[in-house]
């Protein structure tokens, strides 16, 4: 069935690509707006900042609030066109809303009343509202082979973001998962460039299907273009060097498949391609992107991207060559983010003549055609009634059903899986009693390591597991929290493991995302290889269950472990789908996404 579903998916986008943002019915609105705008004007609309610059407190804001001097001198002194990001960590629908309506009441004060654009990272749900339907991240979704229910749990993301009064979210991650030591390796699809496609366009279409202005979709961003997945060293934002061939048959048609498939924006690569900078990129950005893909919406920076051609690059030779570089190049809107340096940049850069009026015009008429799409001329307020689409219980069952297709038997040597009720279990393992290290990066918080802000009913395996068994048959030597010194103890497990029948141990990754998620191999860390050595030790059959978002190596425990579940990242109902699978209430079909690599010297794609 599942590769008849991605047939039938790839014929549909082919039929059906179209972009709302052509339609005519926009464009004598923007034109007519366009000729009353003043310079200060235009390049305020291709100005994005962070929450944390009109936010009370900066960046360390807890609560939500606003500052109206700040806010002030963003809309009205800077006449900023977006804002992005939350500050610490998620907000509940009611605060999102309440903020979205104090920018939009200043937005109203300026002198043309263009409202503002807000964007968040949605990533695998509505990453920043509280209580928000969390599903498994891309590289679980991708071995679920359904592009269905990757089309209803974005879905589920566009209403709960909408929920909360944002038109915009950054996703889907279009780059193929072909270097597994990148940190951003769990956002992808994994390795194979067809599942790629057809996940991506499929995400994208159900984010905007229903239409940008109405209250059940939002205006999706493919992203990165292109080629950020690649990195020669593995580490995030750094050079990659990928011959044209290879970008063509690897990394490019994810991108041409989501503008067929009608995608309105796009945000950038942040690193390098072979010496050049892809902010800088006109080749790519214009030649490719414009001309050869027919790309027609907006042109986003990533987080700081344009500064950076000055400042670590090093291919403009001042912050104002870095802006006119980037905007000549093709960016249209400059995720700034902390300051207003860019608009004071450009502005100097069109004053000395370095970038052109028409350029300007051009980013603006985008952007403000976006606008017109998501309804924000219309009504730029949360809209009545769509908090309704939030939180509702079957959002929660489509989460369990997406964390158990994506489950992965890797591993069930004489069938010890599944377990039987008589059975005794020792629950052991840094990810037996974590929540963070089921969910992964963008849960409620950036890095998604912060268990405050989970949901109060989010399980963890061990209680799962006691959930499914009587009392007095589930142990565990651990305690709560990945890296909580118990959850290494051998002595304890050794101890623990006699009068037990099996242990289900629980390895894998805590949170992470993006930079602070580099590693320099992929090798497990010696205290989870020595507690699997100890388990192993003990004579006692050892089912082996890793939440990871990339592929770790198990080379040297694999021979002794007689059960291996791979279950990703799988989101809000990770452990429930664990405990199915393991207790045979649910047979896990998952399909690798990616090669598997033995060792270092054997990162051999398929």
């Amino acid at each position: 069935m599942k590769p008849l579903l991605l047939a039938a998916s790839a014929l549909f986008i082919l039929q059906t690509g179209f972009t709302q943002i052509t339609n005519p019915k926009y464009k004598r609105k923007v034109e007519a707006l366009l000729k009353k705008m003043t310079l200060d004007e235009k390049i305020g609309q291709m100005t994005q900042v962070t929450l944390g610059v009109v936010a009370k407190g900066g960046g360390g804001n807890e609560d939500g609030a606003l500052d109206p001097d700040a806010l002030k001198k963003a809309v009205l002194d800077y006449k900023v066109g977006s804002i992005l990001n939350a500050t610490v960590h998620a907000f509940s629908v009611d605060t999102w809303r309440q903020i979205q309506t104090t920018i939009q009441d200043e937005a109203k004060k300026s002198r043309l009343k263009i409202p503002v654009i807000y964007g968040l990272d949605g990533i695998h749900g509505q990453t920043y509202t509280l209580d928000a339907t969390l599903f498994p991240q891309s590289i679980g979704m991708a071995a679920t082979r359904n592009p269905e229910l990757v089309a209803r749990a974005a879905k589920v993301t566009a209403m709960e973001l909408r929920a909360s009064g944002v038109r915009w979210n950054f996703a889907p991650v279009l780059d193929c998962g072909r270097q597994p030591l990148w940190s951003r390796f769990p956002e992808t699809y994994g390795e194979d460039v067809y599942v790629g496609k057809i996940m991506g366009s499929t995400a994208i279409r159900a984010y905007e299907a229903d239409g940008l202005d109405q209250p059940t979709a939002v205006a999706s961003c493919m992203k990165h273009y292109l080629g950020y997945s690649a990195p020669r060293t593995g580490k995030d934002r750094t050079p990659a060097y990928i011959p044209e061939i290879e970008m063509r048959e690897y990394y490019l048609p994810q991108f041409r498949a989501a503008i067929n498939a009608g995608a309105t924006t796009i945000m950038i690569n942040s690193g390098e391609i072979n010496g050049t900078p892809v902010h800088a990129s006109h080749y790519l950005l214009s030649d490719v992107l414009r001309k050869e893909l027919g790309f027609q919406g907006v042109v986003v920076s990533d987080w700081e991207d344009i500064i950076r051609l000055h400042t670590r690059h090093l291919v403009a030779a001042t912050p104002r060559e870095a802006v006119a570089m980037a905007v000549n190049a093709g960016i249209d809107m400059s995720m700034v983010p902390n300051d207003y340096s860019f608009f004071d940049l450009l502005k100097e850069a069109v004053e000395k003549k370095e970038v052109s009026i028409s350029r300007i015009d051009e980013a603006v008429r985008r952007i403000l055609t976006l606008k017109y799409a998501v309804g924000l001329f219309d009504n730029p307020y949360p809209e009545k009634g769509s908090e309704e689409n939030f939180g509702k219980q079957e959002y929660q069952t489509l989460a369990l059903d997406a964390a158990r297709q994506a489950m992965t038997l890797l591993k069930n040597e004489n069938n010890i899986l599944p377990l039987t009720l008589d059975k005794k279990i020792l629950v052991a393992g840094p990810a037996a009693q974590s929540i963070s290290a089921l969910n992964g990066c963008w849960s409620y918080t950036w890095q998604g390591q912060d268990e405050r802000w989970y949901p109060k009913d989010s399980k963890t395996i061990l209680q799962t597991l006691q959930q499914k068994f009587a009392p007095g048959h589930v142990f565990s030597t651990g305690s709560k929290g990945f890296d909580s010194p118990d959850n290494f103890d051998t002595a304890k497990l050794k101890a623990a493991a006699a009068d037990v029948d099996v242990i289900v141990l629980c390895l894998g990754e805590n949170a992470y995302a993006e930079s602070p998620g580099i590693i320099p191999d992929l090798v497990l860390p010696e205290n989870q290889l020595a507690l699997a050595r100890a388990a192993a030790n003990t004579g006692k059959p050892v089912i082996l269950v890793l939440s990871e978002g990339r592929p770790r190596f198990i080379t040297s425990i694999e021979p002794s472990m007689r059960g291996i579940l791979l279950a990703y990242w799988s989101g809000r109902k990770s452990a429930e789908a664990i405990a199915d699978v393991l207790m045979g209430d649910y047979n896990p079909a998952g399909v690798l996404p990616y090669s598997y690599p033995r060792s270092m010297g054997e990162m051999v794609l398929y």
